[in-house]
């Protein structure tokens, strides 16, 4: 029998978002809603022990939050403004999926800078302590605490309607929450700093984040291809790294510790997200960049091995993937493809034309790429010149390490021409953004752009 703390733990993992969501609906105060939630949940440990767990945990915690309220808002003389939001038609205890969308939606506003969005929802989305919102910024609490409340109070003063986005504004509202989500997965999935590859508090956190999103927008192909996506490459999480933290490149992964049921999940998304029809981006008639990029992550995962991996189909993909995306970071990820399909030569031309673009020099995976393609082509120098440059532009330790370890390699041996392309499918994950915005951009500091990938 599960006791009251775990009951109350687990309600607060499954429901928080819900209960402020509707809480929120009727103070219109963030910090209002907060507080009294988080007098419901505290309630709940007492009322628990003495009533039971009550059958719709979600419903008595909506009720107590709504409770407190009410005598919030007599205190400070609101009520009768207020009081029709507090009359709920019968059955309505439940919160309701427009009250968690309005809150996904008000979370993810553009009004708010990046950082802001992903602060926000990880708080009050999510519901992680402000604390765990200040380590996942490698930021002091109270500097983070800081950065939520400026938040909430630019909300409040721009007057920001707690309210689902209209028909013609859903689309660019709706890409604004996927990105923020994306981002704060590629965070968790390849740690931009720090000595560990991954976070993997992170990356649940967006996983969760994407399954909410799925239950609650189920017709919406990107939302579903998002969910793919990010099913594809957390499935791979307990091989891409040894016991030591060494990085370990795709084609050395031991396959049978992959999810194989987060893997058939993500397939059958990417199906779904594919036949859905295309996106309301610009790119009419095609299929959206993460429903794109979850194909090409389930090519990836449902290959027998690293040979039999279909790189003629995954170029396929990503010429697509530009026409929807035209950003010099899918063009690098599109010439990874093209050396694994037509060689080395031919994606290194690309790249050179990249390089000379200009828009990706300070990220760092670009010289990484191209050091790696040109050890392949037996040009050992030139390559040791490009692999110390991505490594001047590396924070991760575990990126350093194997770039460092490939760095001394192409030294050691001059440049044997091999085939071997593990730089080239080790320091790529999921892209979130347009590389034009660039890793130096200072939205979100500590939380580069990176390509999608199969690491």
């Amino acid at each position: 029998m599960t006791g009251v703390p775990e009951a109350v733990a687990d309600a607060h993992r499954r429901e928080w978002a819900a209960v402020l969501a509707a809480t929120v609906r009727v103070t219109r105060d963030l910090d209002l809603a907060e507080e009294c939630v988080q007098e419901a949940y505290a309630d709940a440990l007492t009322a628990w022990e003495r009533g039971g767990v009550p059958a719709r945990p979600a419903a008595w915690l909506t009720t107590a939050a709504r409770h407190n309220a009410l005598d919030a808002l007599r205190r400070a003389g609101t009520l009768r403004a207020k009081l029709h939001l507090l009359v709920e038609p019968p059955g309505s205890g439940r919160p309701g999926r427009d009250d968690r969308l309005r809150l996904v939606f008000l979370c993810c506003h553009p009004a708010l800078a990046a950082e802001a969005q992903i602060a926000l929802t990880l708080r009050l989305v999510c519901g992680v302590s402000t604390a765990d919102v200040a380590r996942a910024f490698l930021v002091p609490e109270a500097t983070m605490a800081a950065r939520i409340t400026r938040a909430k109070k630019k909300i409040a003063a721009a007057g920001i309607p707690f309210r689902l986005p209209g028909p013609a504004e859903l689309p660019a509202r709706l890409e604004a929450v996927l990105a923020t989500v994306h981002l704060l997965f590629t965070t968790g999935h390849t740690a931009p700093t720090g000595a560990g590859l991954t976070r993997d508090d992170l990356a649940r956190h967006a996983l969760d984040l994407a399954r909410v999103l799925h239950a609650l927008l189920p017709a919406e192909p990107e939302v579903t291809g998002l969910l793919a996506l990010l099913l594809a490459g957390h499935a791979r999480r307990a091989a891409r790294t040894g016991p030591d933290g060494r990085l370990i490149p795709l084609e050395e992964q031991d396959r049978t510790l992959w999810d194989r049921a987060a893997i058939a999940e993500a397939d059958r998304l990417v199906v779904a997200a594919l036949r859905a029809g295309p996106s309301h981006g610009p790119a009419h008639g095609l299929p959206g960049r993460y429903a794109l990029q979850a194909a090409i992550a389930a090519l990836h995962a449902t290959a027998p091995s690293y040979a039999g991996t279909d790189w003629p189909q995954i170029l396929t993909l990503y010429d697509t993937l530009l026409r929807v995306w035209p950003t010099p970071v899918v063009a690098l990820n599109r010439a990874v493809a093209v050396a694994m399909a037509r060689g080395p030569g031919e994606a290194l031309a690309e790249v050179d034309r990249l390089e000379r673009d200009g828009r990706l020099a300070a990220y760092p995976y670009l010289p990484a790429v191209r050091a790696d393609l040109l050890r392949r082509l037996g040009r050992a120098g030139e390559a040791a010149v490009s692999y110390e440059r991505a490594l001047a532009l590396t924070g991760n330790a575990a990126e350093r390490a194997f770039l460092e370890a490939r760095l001394a390699g192409t030294r050691k041996t001059g440049g044997t021409g091999s085939d071997h392309p593990s730089t080239v499918e080790s320091v790529k994950t999921e892209e979130e953004e347009e590389a034009s915005s660039g890793p130096e951009a200072p939205a979100v500091p500590r939380i580069p752009r990176r390509p999608p990938g199969v690491t």
